[in-house]
């Protein structure tokens, strides 16, 4: 893993208008070419801060920094730097809907390299090359709004990594995905990475956690950072997830003797007795 630092965050908060603490004292730092996953329950700030990386939103209070220069409004509000940035941080919204907004998916896709003023053969084979890689080429003239989830899901992917972003930012990629497609996001995760690309993920999806991440950091209903390590060390911990509302306990009664078991909050279960 290359040692360079792509993020660093230093005791920020974010508050919304009216008052609405969104996170609370965050420290970080994101080293290229990681794959971090950000867990915690929905409403805990993982999107948050995933718009503050992306610089969509900004510190209300602390610093943040990207590539080692601030993350602030006055820097973002100059072309030339806003343009580079950019280029380097694509996110992939939870939402589809509010990310799509082409007449044809190929437009769609087209977009990103377009800003970039790319040249008409580059834009082309940009948006062939990530309409193969994502298998997608079928849907090329067709309406963003006239596709399932999982495809709209897949249109977002290749608009964003048209343009060939160091860091990729995705917001409950798995949300609304079938079994088949959460396992081709799997895959296309750990490729991305093993290319060279640093890839945060936020997530409440446990069941992924340990195919996508060298390091888990996890958010607490506090809107706090309250852990970090590897994956299969935050999984174990059962306290952790319990506090974090990342499973539950679901109790028991077998006569007068009653117990609980705990279920992860994406994983359908059954019981038997």
């Amino acid at each position: 893993m290359n040692d360079g630092l792509v993020f660093e965050l230093r005791n920020v908060s974010y508050t919304y208008g009216g008052g609405v603490v969104a996170l609370r004292g965050v420290d970080l730092t994101v080293h290229a070419g990681e794959k971090l996953v950000i867990l915690g329950a929905n409403g805990s700030g993982k999107s948050t801060l995933l718009k503050i990386l992306d610089g969509l939103y900004f510190a209300s209070a602390g610093t943040a920094r990207a590539f080692g220069a601030s993350l602030d409004e006055r820097l973002l509000a100059d072309d030339a730097y806003a343009f580079a940035f950019r280029r380097r941080v694509g996110l992939v919204f939870q939402d589809s809907d509010v990310q799509l907004f082409s007449a044809s998916v190929w437009d769609e896709v087209a977009f990103g390299p377009l800003q970039l003023g790319l040249s008409q053969a580059e834009v082309k084979a940009r948006v062939e090359e990530m309409l193969a890689l994502l298998d997608i080429r079928r849907l090329a003239e067709r309406p963003p709004y006239r596709l399932s989830a999982g495809e709209k899901k897949k249109v977002c992917l290749a608009s964003v990594l048209a343009i060939r972003p160091e860091v990729l930012l995705m917001d409950e990629p798995t949300a609304g995905l079938d079994p088949r497609s959460r396992g081709m996001l799997v895959e296309f995760i750990r490729r991305l990475n093993a290319e060279g690309h640093t890839v945060l993920t936020a997530t409440h999806d446990l069941d992924i956690v340990e195919d996508i991440a060298d390091r888990v950091v996890v958010f607490d209903e506090e809107k706090r950072l309250v852990a970090a390590g590897g994956p299969s060390e935050v999984l174990a911990d059962e306290a952790l997830l319990l506090r974090a509302n990342l499973v539950h306990a679901h109790p028991h009664r077998h006569g007068s003797v009653e117990h609980a078991h705990l279920h992860r909050h994406f994983q359908a279960h059954d019981h038997q007795h």
